[in-house]
């Protein structure tokens, strides 16, 4: 064989083996999208989902089958084995929707598996059997094997691939659909059908809590987050309450445990105490605070997780990246079609049995079975004769009378030429008129039929589906902030590194693997750097500490030399956001800078230093006092003010200074439960020091609290928070539930103990905080009853009642009434006296 020959063979079987490689990639990628991995758009199930429902729907005799059996009867339409199917078959049963169960069938929220097939049972739900079957309006196809029939996609009346979700990895796409409430499921198809505009969001079975605001319908490219419910049992214990979608405790307990040998958040004991309902106890290690530990357990576990949907379904056999208000539409949209392709199919039964009725009322009416007693040559002749009988009535019927009917007919017994079995025919003709006049209105009202359909559903199966996960906005936590400190920092001054392995020398400060350090030399440089090994600033360190982003409050008071002109200068600044791991000059810039005097003040304060010039020094007064207030507090570049043009010999602290800022402004967001102080929420005041807030309960107990911004309240549960001022007389209206009555009570509150909740109202099942405020002159505003018969008043309670010690029961106000509303208004109408009920 020549060399060209050889060569044109080689490379047509590289070709070949290419072209098949392409073909048989392509067929594989196909076949995984739309056979395996993808839901379909018309009945929003996979083919293993769609092939076990069938199954279950041949065996169904309203009693529970034996899983093993239901595989079993599905392997004759799905060819990938039983492992697949049973897996497919316990997804489904988890899920509470399509299928019954009976058994142990394992825990999403443990992750405790299922139990053997042989041992478990199932079958289909009420709701199923509804939804999701009519063989007349299904389309069939062959079987794998060519041995049965199979459907092409069941005819599903509701949006399930929303209700159930769905996850699958196919070649070069995936699918990530979230389970939504299947009561807004139904209310939203409804909306939607009239015209209205809807929201869906996820809602899981987990429970817990999600935030939705970058949800983006569920498209490519949104997240959701999802938490679990943590509440603090007590000081030294929280209790977490559910787990968040796709997370077992078991998982969430590892993720908890890693996050403490890392020493990311300190915890002394984790405990799964999980039965009916989800309880992961978290004993919390000593001096650690409860708040700073639920943040951190959002920021550093699985108690919080982040989810990006990715809405993938199979749309005329092609996969299509829709959002989940798309596939509602086209769910609802599916829905009134099969619903108008049953009315259709149930017309025209009714038709056909209208029609046949009524030849049987003729042929006995009419006597038109005398026929048969007749002598015709043939029994084709009788049948002829019969309908040439039918002619004179025929203009009344529907349809052209076939031989079939005749036929039929001849078939029917002879004691229906009896009145009262005429009557009867009658009877069913009228019930068949109606049945069909009410079918023609349903499909010229085909929109109605369609939201009554989903009314029905929603009243029928809607109870115990109430929305289980709670919307809510999140707070974004800064790991920074909750990280625990988990480690030491050193300083060696002379040679000028701080690091965690210089354990040999100075200890600075405990912190966190997160933290930043600020750190200034004598030179005047100022450098942040990350928490490491070690790192070298540059020689002759004089201050470093743990460095706070945006710290607007602490100042910096510095004396340093120009090294070019030898005059000194003082200034004043603040150190917000900086360039980490960069030199900044704070001096003028000579090499030959120094700094003569530091001080870091977490509150601005400005201290009075005694500056003494060297003895040598031409200067009138060689010893002179310097006050830092007089300075304005400026950028950490500005040059600052001089102090003396002479050389300094030293500069030494003379006196303390006070704080030169004003209070630290808070607001309370009652979104998130947080203290701020980016002006978002309710302004709580200016604070100083020390100074403090009270809060006041529902359940009638109030707290005085710091104002540390870590803290998280419940908002749900507060009726008033406010600075704290010993001073101010507490007003307030509670709820005496045993005696059916309002107390009213005044008093200053007496306890200085912070962080103890205390009960300042009688105790008592059911009682409660209704009103209180700190004004001075309070006037409460109260308003009973319901349309024409609203009554209301106003009582000025400074006059009403005298201020007592705060666990005293108050006054009666007045007796109960459940529909009764209060308010306080600032200032009371001198003109008007109050009414009084």
């Amino acid at each position: 064989m020549s060399k060209d020959i050889s060569k044109e063979l080689d490379l047509s079987n590289e070709l070949g083996v290419q072209g098949q490689y392409k073909n048989w990639f392509l067929d594989y990628a196909s076949y995984v999208i739309l056979e395996r991995a993808v839901p379909a758009v018309e009945d929003g199930l996979k083919p293993v989902q769609r092939r076990i429902l069938h199954a279950m729907k041949e065996m169904d005799d309203g009693r529970f089958n034996k899983v093993a059996n239901i595989i079993g009867q599905s392997m004759q339409y799905h060819p990938h084995g039983d492992a697949s199917i049973g897996e497919a078959l316990v997804n489904m049963g988890q899920k509470d929707l399509l299928i019954e169960t009976q058994g142990n069938w394992g825990d999403v929220r443990t992750g405790d598996d299922a139990a053997a097939p042989r041992y478990i049972e199932a079958r289909l739900s009420k709701f199923a059997l509804e939804v999701a079957f009519n063989a007349k309006t299904t389309d069939w196809q062959v079987s794998y094997d060519g041995r049965k029939q199979e459907p092409i996609a069941l005819p599903m009346k509701f949006p399930l691939v929303l209700a159930q979700g769905a996850d699958g990895i196919a070649v070069g796409l995936s699918t990530k659909i979230l389970p939504h409430n299947f009561c807004e499921l139904c209310e939203a198809s409804i909306k939607y059908l009239r015209g209205r505009k809807f929201d869906l969001y996820p809602d899981f079975q987990t429970g817990g809590m999600i935030d939705v605001t970058n949800y983006n319908e569920g498209k490519r490219g949104g997240k959701v987050r999802v938490r679990a419910v943590i509440e603090e049992q007590d000081k030294k214990t929280v209790v977490i309450k559910s787990v968040p979608y796709g997370v077992t405790t078991s998982s969430l307990m590892e993720s908890i445990v890693k996050a403490n040998d890392q020493g990311k958040i300190k915890i002394k004991k984790v405990t799964d105490a999980t039965a009916k309902n989800v309880e992961v106890m978290v004993e919390l290690a000593p001096g650690i605070s409860p708040d700073i530990t639920i943040d951190a357990l959002y920021a550093f576990t699985d108690c919080e997780v982040s989810i990006s949907p990715n809405a993938c379904v199979i749309v005329d056999k092609k996969p299509r990246f829709i959002s989940v208000h798309e596939l509602l539409r086209i769910s609802a949209d599916h829905t009134k079609d099969i619903l108008k392709k049953e009315l259709e199919i149930k017309l025209g039964e009714l038709e056909d049995k209208w029609h046949y009725t009524s030849l049987e009322k003729i042929f006995f009416e009419e006597k038109i079975y005398k026929e048969l007693e007749k002598r015709h040559e043939t029994w084709d002749k009788v049948i002829e004769a019969i309908d040439k009988a039918f002619d004179p009535f025929k203009k009344k019927l529907k349809r052209e009378v076939t031989r079939e009917d005749i036929l039929k007919l001849t078939e029917k017994p002879v004691r229906r030429i009896y009145k009262l079995d005429i009557d009867e025919l009658n009877e069913q003709i009228k019930g068949i008129e109606a049945d069909i006049k009410q079918v023609n209105y349903d499909l010229e009202h085909l929109t109605d039929y369609a939201v009554s359909y989903f009314e029905n559903l929603l009243k029928k199966y809607g109870k115990g589906r109430e929305r289980k996960t709670e919307i809510k906005l999140f707070d974004t936590i800064q790991a920074k902030q909750v990280a625990i400190a988990n480690t030491k920092l050193y300083i060696n001054r002379a040679e000028g590194f701080v690091g965690t392995s210089l354990k040999k020398d100075e200890f600075l400060a405990e912190c966190s693997d997160l933290d930043d350090i600020i750190v200034f030399t004598k030179r005047g440089i100022m450098k942040v750097v990350r928490v490491a090994d070690k790192v070298f600033i540059g020689k002759d360190i004089i201050h470093a500490a743990v460095f706070n982003k945006n710290d607007e409050r602490t100042t910096y008071n510095m004396i340093y030399l120009d090294g070019d002109s030898g005059t000194s200068y003082a200034k004043r600044f603040n150190v917000t956001g900086i360039t980490r791991d960069k030199d900044y000059d704070l001096t003028k810039g000579s090499d030959k800078s120094k700094v003569h005097y530091f001080t870091a003040n977490p509150n601005g304060e400005a201290e009075v230093v005694k500056v003494l010039l060297t003895p040598g020094s031409s200067a009138r007064n060689k010893e002179f006092d310097f006050a830092f207030e007089e300075l304005d507090i400026k950028g950490r570049s500005s040059m600052g003010n001089q102090v003396t043009k002479y050389p300094i010999r030293s500069v030494k602290l003379k006196e303390k200074g006070r704080s030169t800022l004003a209070g630290r402004k808070l607001w309370f967001d009652d979104k998130f439960g947080r203290l701020n102080s980016e002006e978002k929420g309710t302004f709580l005041g200016s604070f100083e020091g020390d100074e403090n807030i009270v809060v006041f309960y529902v359940d009638g107990a109030y707290e005085i609290t710091n104002t540390e911004l870590t803290q998280r309240f419940e908002t749900d549960k507060i009726v008033l928070i406010e600075k704290f001022v010993p001073e101010k007389i507490i007003s307030a209206v509670y709820l005496d539930s045993d005696k059916q009555q309002y107390n009213v009570k005044r008093f200053k509150i007496e306890t200085t103990t912070l962080n103890n909740k205390f009960l300042f109202i009688k105790e008592g099942k059911n009682n409660k905080l209704e009103a209180v405020t700190t004004e001075e002159e309070p006037v409460l505003a109260v308003q009973t009853g319901r349309g024409q018969q609203v009554r209301g008043a106003k009582f000025k309670i400074a006059r009403m009642v005298e201020v007592m010690g705060w666990k005293a029961v108050g006054a009666k106000l007045m007796d109960f009434s459940k529909s009764i509303e209060m308010s306080w208004e600032k200032k009371a109408d001198e003109n008007k006296a109050p009414e009084l009920f």
